[in-house]
C-alpha cells in the first residue's frame, strides 16, 4: 500500500456488513464471490509462498529474506510484527538453525500485550519425528475434514504413538494447522512450489504470480477427485479475478483489453474448467492477460514486481484470515505462544499484499478485538490486548506521512470497535450486570482511546441504529464519559416506562396512571441506587462526578414523565397528592446522593444540584388545589346560571318545599367541602379562605337572585287567570276556598328557599371552622393578618339573605292581600254601606289563605310572613277607610261596627298559628288603623279643630286669625290619625 498510488475507495455496503454472529460491523470492505474458507485458503497459499525458503517450509537453512519491507525502518522492531526472543538480527530464525522447530520459551508480544503464556505440556506441540515428514498422505490420513468440507477443531493433527519419539512442532507445522489446512493440501502446495521454483530460491515473494504458477503446474491426478480438482481450480480464478478485475490495486480502465480476455476465460470456466495442458490455447491466452495486467506500475520505471493480490479489500482480507491464525483451534480465546515467530513469517507476505507497519498494526487490532467479541466476550485480556495496540495505532495515526487509503481505514475500523463499545456504554444497564460490571474497565480505555484517535470532534451515534445523535462532543474523557452515564440512565429508565405502557398510558386519567407513577418512583429510586453501588465506583475513575450525573440523569428522566403526567390534569385527586408527595420524597433522595457524591468537586457539587430543575411539588400541590377551586366554584356558578334560566320555584318536594336550584347548588358546595378536605395535605387557613369566599359570592349571587321577585301590585297572566272563577275565594256552599294565587305560592317557596339556604350555610361554616385538616397554626397566623374577628365564613351572606327574607315576605304578603284578596277586601269590604258589607266573609278567606301559607312555609319562615300579612291587611283597612272611593259612604254610626270588624281582625292574627306573632305586637302594629277608626266616632266640628292645632302646631303659625288660611300639613306618605 505504501509503494503505489491505488484506487482509493470503500466499499459502499461495508458499513452495513456485520461480522458473523456478533452485531460488530466488518470495517474493511465487501467481498463479493470469495467465501471465508477460500479466503483462509489463498491466504495459506500466499504465506507459504512466501516463508517458502524459511526452515520448514522447504528451505534448510535460515536463508535471507529479499524484501523492500526488510529495508532500514527497523519495522521488525515493531509491537505484534515477530521479533520473538529467539530470533536473530536479519533473520526471521536465526536461532532455530537446521532443527526447524519453534522453541521459543517465553513471548516478546505476549508480554507487551498483557497475554499470559500457556504453559502448556510439552507434549501439546510435540509430534513424532516420521511425522514431521512433508511426504504426501492419503485424504484420510491426519485430517479430520467432514463431509462438507469443514474442520474440525484439532484437524490435521497426527495421532501419536506412545511408543515413537516426539519432536516439538516447526512453524510450518503449526501454521497449518492453525489455518485449518489438510496434510495433502499441504503436500501439494509444497510439491507444486519446489516444482516450480527450483533454482528459484531467492526469488521475490512480490515477483510471483502465485495462483497463475499453481493452475499452471497442479494437475488433476494429484486430487482424490475430479470434482475436487474443479473447486481448487475455480477458487484460484476467482482469485485472480479479484485481485487483477474486481479490486485491482491500480486503477483498471474500463476498456483495457486485456481485463476484457480475462473476464471472458473466466466467464468461459463456470461452464466447462479451463484445460491448464502445455498445448492449451486458454492457457496460454489466460497466461498472457495475467501477466499483462499484474505487471503494470504506475511510474515508467522498469520493475518485475506483480500486483494481484494487494488491492483493497482483496489485501486487508487475506491478511486477517493469516492473523486469525494467532488464536489457538483448541481454545480460541488463548493467543499462542509461538505468536512473535508466526508474526515475523505473516511480515514475509506484506510484499505481496501490499501491507505496511501502520496498516499491520491496525488490522492486528481490530482482530484481537474481533476475537474477544466472537469468543462471547470470555477472555478479557483480549480486550486489553487490543487497547494496548491502540497506543500503536495512535503513533500511527500522528504521522504526516498517511496515505488516504490509510486514513478512510483507520476510520472504517475505528468506527467498528468504537460503535460496538459505544452501544454498550450508551446501555450499560442492559448489557453490564453485578456479575460481569468489571469489563466496563476494560470497555472503556478502548473507546475513549478509539475516540482521542479519530480526532477532538467526535459525533456520538447510539445504538444499534447507527443514527447519528445531536450532540457532539471534545476529545475529553471526563465529557464522553458524561454522556455514557446519561445516555444509559435514559435507556434503562426509558425500558422501565415502555414496560409500564403496555398496561397504562402515562396520560390515563383515572387512579391506574398514579399507580405507574408511584411504581415508576421506586424503580427510579432503585435504578439510583444500582447505579450508585455497582457502576459508579467504576466511572469514578475517569470522571470524579459520575455519580452525581447519574443522580441528575435520574432526576430528570422521572421528571420529564412526571410533568407528562401533570399536563393531562388541571386539578387535584388524592392519587395526584401522592404522586406528588412520592416524587417530592424521591427528589430529596437523589439531591441527597448529588450533595454526598460532589463534596470533591471544586464547587461542592453545586453545578450539578443546578441541573435538577426542581420538581416544585408544594407549589404544585397548591396550584392544582387553586384550579381545582376554580373548576367547583364555575360548576356551582353553572348551576346558578341554569337555575337563572329555568327555576320555576315549584317545591322539590312536600318533605324538601324549597326550590330544585337551592337544593342542587347546596349539593354542589357540601360536596367541594367535603372533597376539598379529602386532599391528603395540610390545608391552609388561606385555602380555606379562598374556598369560602368563593362560595360565599355565588351565594350572595343566589339570594340576590331569590330575592328578584316582582313588586304587589304587578300580576302576570298566569296569576289573573288563577284568580278567576273559584280561585277568587267565593264560597261554595259554606266552604270558602284560599284565594292564594299560584304566583303568591312561588314567593312561600321563595321564602322557604331563602330559610333552606340560611340553615345550609351554618352547616357549611361548620364544617369549614371545625375540620382538623386545617392546619391551626396557619388560622391564627390568617386570624392575625386579617384582624378579623368573625366566627363565620358567611356572615355577609346571611346580612343578605335576613334582607332579602323581610323583602320577600313583604312582596309576598302585600301580593296576597291586595292582589289575591282584591275581590273580598276593596271591592266588597264596606262598599254601599257598612251594615251589609262587613269584614267576616274576608276574615274566612283570610283565615284559609294563612292556612295555607303556614302549611306551604317552613316553620322558621311562619312568623315573618305572617307579621307582614297582617301589616298588609291592616293597610288594606285603611285604604278602604281612606281612600275606598265613592262607592264606600261612612257614617258616625258606623263606628261601632268597623271597630268591631277591626278587632275581629286583631283575632285572627293573635289566634292563628299558635303565638306566632304575640298580642302585643298586634296591638302595636294595630294602633294606626284604630287611630282612625276613632276618627270615625268624632263630631265634624271637633274634627276641624283638631286639625286646626295640629297644622299650627306643625308650622309654628300659634293662633289662626280671621279670615287667615291654614297651611297644608306635611304628608308622611302613610295613613294616620295624626
Amino acid at each position: 500500500m505504501a509503494r503505489h498510488s491505488r484506487r482509493e475507495s470503500f466499499s459502499d455496503t461495508a458499513a452495513s456488513t456485520v461480522c458473523p454472529d456478533t452485531d460488530l460491523l466488518w470495517p474493511f470492505g465487501k467481498l463479493d464471490g470469495l467465501d471465508k474458507d477460500e479466503i483462509r485458503e489463498t491466504a495459506y497459499e500466499i504465506f507459504f509462498a512466501a516463508c517458502r525458503s524459511s526452515p520448514g517450509f522447504g528451505g534448510r537453512t535460515a536463508l535471507t529474506f529479499y524484501s523492500k519491507h526488510n529495508g532500514g525502518d527497523n519495522e521488525g522492531d515493531g509491537l505484534g510484527g515477530g521479533g520473538g526472543s529467539g530470533s536473530s538480527k536479519g533473520s526471521a530464525f536465526g536461532s532455530l538453525g537446521r532443527k526447524e522447530v519453534v522453541t521459543t520459551p517465553t513471548s516478546r508480544v505476549k508480554r507487551a500485550l498483557g497475554l499470559k503464556m500457556l504453559k502448556r505440556s510439552p507434549s501439546r506441540r510435540m509430534t513424532t519425528a516420521a511425522g514431521a515428514a512433508s511426504a504426501p498422505s492419503s485424504p484420510g490420513n491426519g485430517s479430520s475434514i467432514g463431509a462438507s468440507g469443514h474442520i474440525s477443531p484439532g484437524a490435521g493433527f497426527l495421532t501419536v504413538p506412545p511408543s515413537r519419539p516426539r519432536r516439538p512442532l516447526t512453524s510450518a507445522e503449526i501454521m497449518r494447522q492453525q489455518m485449518r489446512v489438510t496434510e495433502q493440501g499441504d503436500t501439494r502446495l509444497r510439491k507444486t512450489l519446489t516444482r516450480t521454483l527450483v533454482g528459484q530460491t531467492g526469488k521475490r515473494a512480490e515477483t510471483i504470480i502465485l495462483p497463475l504458477e499453481l493452475l499452471r503446474h497442479v494437475k488433476t491426478s494429484e486430487f482424490s477427485e475430479v470434482h475436487e480438482y474443479q473447486i481448487w481450480q475455480r477458487r484460484q480464478l476467482k482469485v485472480t479475478e479479484a485481485g487483477l478485475l474486481l479490486h485491482p490495486s491500480i486503477p483498471l480502465e474500463k476498456t483495457n483489453n486485456f481485463a476484457m480476455r480475462l473476464r471472458e476465460v473466466i466467464r468461459q470456466s463456470e461452464t466447462k474448467p479451463i484445460d491448464t495442458g502445455k498445448t492449451s490455447e486458454t492457457m496460454a491466452t489466460l497466461c498472457n492477460v495475467v501477466i499483462s495486467l499484474a505487471c503494470r506500475n504506475t511510474n515508467t520505471t522498469a520493475s518485475d514486481v506483480c500486483h494481484w493480490a494487494d488491492g483493497y479489500p482483496l489485501n486487508i482480507h487475506l491478511y486477517v484470515a493469516l492473523l486469525q491464525s494467532i488464536f489457538d483451534v483448541r481454545d480460541e480465546t488463548l493467543v499462542l505462544d509461538e505468536i512473535d515467530e508466526l508474526l515475523e513469517l505473516m511480515k514475509k507476505t506484506w510484499s505481496m499484499l501490499g501491507i505496511t507497519r501502520p496498516v499491520h498494526n491496525l488490522c492486528f487490532t481490530w482482530v484481537l478485538f474481533h476475537q474477544y467479541i466472537v469468543t462471547s466476550q470470555m477472555e478479557p485480556d483480549l480486550l486489553g490486548a487490543s487497547h494496548a495496540m491502540l497506543a500503536e495505532v495512535a503513533n500511527d495515526a500522528k504521522k504526516s506521512d498517511r496515505e488516504a487509503l490509510y486514513v478512510k481505514l483507520l476510520t472504517s475500523t475505528l468506527a467498528s470497535m468504537q460503535g460496538w463499545t459505544e452501544k454498550r456504554l450508551l446501555s450499560y444497564h442492559d448489557y453490564f450486570q453485578r456479575g460481569n460490571v468489571g469489563l466496563i474497565e476494560n470497555l472503556l480505555p478502548l473507546a475513549l482511546s478509539s475516540s482521542r484517535i479519530v480526532g477532538e470532534d467526535v459525533t456520538i451515534s447510539q445504538g444499534s441504529s447507527q443514527e447519528k445523535g445531536d450532540v457532539k462532543l471534545v476529545d475529553s474523557s471526563g465529557e464522553r464519559v458524561d454522556y455514557y452515564i446519561r445516555a444509559s440512565i435514559k435507556n434503562a429508565f426509558s425500558k422501565v416506562t415502555e414496560n409500564m405502557k403496555d398496561n397504562v398510558s402515562a396520560t390515563e386519567e383515572g387512579e391506574e396512571a398514579a399507580k405507574m407513577l408511584l411504581q415508576l418512583a421506586k424503580e427510579t429510586e432503585d435504578l439510583a441506587l444500582r447505579e450508585r453501588e455497582c457502576f459508579s465506583p467504576i466511572l469514578k475513575r475517569w470522571y470524579s462526578v459520575a455519580a452525581g450525573v447519574a443522580s441528575v440523569s435520574v432526576h430528570q428522566c422521572y421528571g420529564s414523565v412526571l410533568m407528562q403526567y401533570l399536563a393531562g390534569r388541571s386539578s387535584i385527586t388524592k392519587e395526584t397528592v401522592e404522586v406528588l408527595q412520592t416524587a417530592g420524597k424521591l427528589e430529596k433522595v437523589l439531591v441527597q446522593m448529588v450533595a454526598e457524591d460532589s463534596e470533591e468537586c471544586e464547587d461542592g457539587g453545586k453545578g450539578l444540584v443546578r441541573e435538577m430543575v426542581p420538581y416544585e411539588v408544594e407549589s404544585i400541590i397548591l396550584r392544582l388545589l387553586k384550579q381545582w377551586i376554580d373548576e367547583k366554584l364555575k360548576t356551582v356558578q353553572e348551576c346558578l346560571s341554569r337555575a337563572k334560566e329555568a327555576e320555576t320555584w315549584n317545591p322539590k318536594s312536600k318533605s324538601e318545599p324549597y326550590a330544585q336550584s337551592a337544593g342542587e347548588l347546596m349539593k354542589l358546595a357540601n360536596d367541594a367541602i367535603a372533597e376539598f378536605f379529602e386532599v391528603p395535605i395540610g390545608i391552609t387557613e388561606d385555602l380555606v379562605h379562598d374556598l369560602a369566599e368563593g362560595l360565599e359570592q355565588l351565594f350572595q349571587e343566589y339570594t340576590t337572585f331569590v330575592a328578584s321577585c316582582a313588586t304587589p301590585c304587578t300580576a302576570s297572566g298566569e296569576d289573573l287567570n288563577s284568580l278567576s272563577g273559584g280561585a277568587l275565594g267565593i264560597s261554595d256552599g259554606h266552604h270558602p276556598r284560599p284565594s292564594t294565587s299560584r304566583g303568591t305560592q312561588r314567593l312561600y317557596i321563595r321564602l322557604n328557599t331563602l330559610h333552606f339556604l340560611s340553615s345550609q350555610l351554618h352547616s357549611l361554616n361548620k364544617s369549614l371552622s371545625l375540620n382538623p385538616s386545617v392546619l391551626p397554626a396557619t388560622r391564627k397566623r390568617h386570624r392575625e393578618r386579617t384582624s378579623s374577628s368573625s366566627s363565620s365564613y358567611f356572615d355577609s351572606t346571611q346580612a343578605g339573605i335576613e334582607t332579602a327574607f323581610h323583602h320577600v315576605s313583604e312582596v309576598a304578603a302585600y301580593r296576597l292581600i291586595f292582589l289575591d284578596s282584591y275581590s273580598v277586601f276593596y271591592e266588597r269590604l264596606y262598599v254601599g254601606d257598612v251594615a251589609n258589607a262587613r269584614i267576616k266573609p274576608a276574615l274566612r278567606i283570610l283565615k284559609q289563605n294563612l292556612t295555607l301559607m303556614t302549611a306551604i312555609l317552613a316553620d322558621r319562615a311562619q312568623a315573618l310572613a305572617m307579621r307582614e300579612v297582617m301589616k298588609a291587611s291592616f293597610e288594606v283597612v285603611l285604604t278602604i277607610l281612606l281612600a275606598g272611593g265613592h262607592s264606600r259612604v261612612f257614617y258616625r254610626a258606623d263606628h261601632e261596627m268597623i271597630e268591631e270588624d277591626f278587632e275581629s281582625l286583631k283575632k285572627v292574627y293573635c289566634t292563628c298559628g299558635e303565638g306566632l306573632i304575640p298580642e302585643e305586637v298586634v296591638d302595636r302594629e294595630a294602633e294606626t288603623v284604630e287611630g282612625v277608626v276613632q276618627l270615625m266616632s268624632q263630631p265634624t266640628e271637633q274634627l276641624v279643630e283638631d286639625f286646626s292645632i295640629a297644622t299650627c302646631e306643625a308650622s309654628g303659625m300659634g293662633l289662626v286669625g280671621t279670615g287667615q288660611r291654614l297651611p297644608m300639613p306635611p304628608t308622611t306618605g302613610r295613613w294616620n290619625s295624626f
